[in-house]
């Protein structure tokens, strides 16, 4: 289980619901359009440069992947979809420093991608989403899989 943080163009008149309905049905196993790997090359060194050192996972044209160790922090890109996961493991000060780096890398890939960070926990947008409410809900979602399951 991970927080989750999606990346969207959304039309005008077009409704998140909409949005997130059209990326579901558009699954296919397409290669990377180029200007999101024009844009990789552009967030990795500031992915860098933000959380120290990175993995890097490159499968062709179909995948990207950039992971921190230490904090769990996973970019991915799947052919034209664009997200960050951060696993349930933190809480408290650790979660709001962890999220804390997550959106910053969520405006990083906002800005080079053109795409809209949405938050699908709130099912808002990234930037209208409460950040002491995502620490909240990285908390009592971490306690609570710590308690049903241990760790």
């Amino acid at each position: 289980m991970s927080y989750d943080i999606y990346f969207l163009r959304r039309h005008h008149g077009q409704s998140w619901d909409e949005v997130l309905e059209a990326m579901e049905a558009d699954r296919d196993n397409e290669p990377i359009p180029a200007r999101l790997l024009e844009a990789w090359g552009r967030i990795v060194p500031q992915a860098r440069a933000l959380l120290g050192e990175v993995d890097i996972t490159e499968y062709e044209q179909e995948s990207l992947d950039l992971s921190h160790s230490d904090t769990g922090i996973s970019l991915s890109v799947f052919g034209d979809e664009v997200n960050i996961t951060v696993p349930y493991w933190h809480v408290g000060d650790d979660a709001a420093v962890v999220l804390g780096k997550a959106f910053a890398l969520s405006a990083i890939v906002e800005k080079e991608t053109g795409l809209t960070a949405y938050d699908p926990q709130v099912e808002r947008p990234l930037a209208e989403a409460s950040p002491q409410g995502a620490v909240g809900l990285m908390s009592r979602t971490t306690e609570d899989l710590r308690s049903r399951y241990g760790g």
